[in-house]
């Protein structure tokens, strides 16, 4: 599992069956120690109706067709939760709340 930053949208109606109806997003994986982003923008079946500057948690692989949305589909990589909160020892590091209101 990874945390990450939904960071933009995917739009294709043309696709294979088994996608259709899918949405799908961009989103990239946070650093826990600096809060920044890093790594490739990857795409990302949305299984729990997430959006862009939500931070989320993603799965990969086989596991992310471990989702009713997402059985037996051809999906390397699926949003599983939109994060509430995240605590690191005794320190608050995120607060959806938080983040909500400097928007």
């Amino acid at each position: 599992m990874q945390i990450c930053k939904v960071v933009g949208t995917v739009v294709s109606t043309n696709k294979t069956e088994k996608l259709s109806g899918m949405k799908l997003l961009l989103v990239r994986a946070i650093d826990l120690e600096t809060w920044e982003e890093k790594g490739p923008l990857l795409v990302s079946v949305d299984t729990v109706s997430a959006g862009v500057g939500e931070v989320v948690m993603t799965v990969g692989g086989s596991s992310s067709r471990q989702t009713e949305a997402t059985e037996a589909k051809p999906v390397d990589n699926s949003i599983v939760a939109i994060i509430d909160h995240i605590d690191v020892g005794s320190k608050r590091v995120f607060d959806r709340t938080d983040a909500e209101n400097k928007t």
